[in-house]
């Protein structure tokens, strides 16, 4: 599974980084970074959380 981000929508709220900071970081500029974007299965529930909590949408996981 990856995480992606489209960031064209992200406007750095960082809800993603407060629910997985290992995987999530907003830079200072405001714009997510991703570290290691190929994450295990055991991570889904919260990589899901991370797309469904986003408030501009800009995260998606892809298989």
């Amino acid at each position: 599974m990856k995480v992606e981000v489209d960031l064209d929508k992200c406007t750095g709220h960082g809800i993603c980084e407060s629910i997985a900071d290992e995987v999530f970081e907003v830079s200072d500029d405001g714009v997510v970074v991703i570290h290691d974007n190929e994450r295990p299965e055991t991570d889904r529930d919260r990589m899901q959380q991370a797309v469904t909590q986003c408030p501009v949408a800009a995260l998606r996981l892809a298989d």
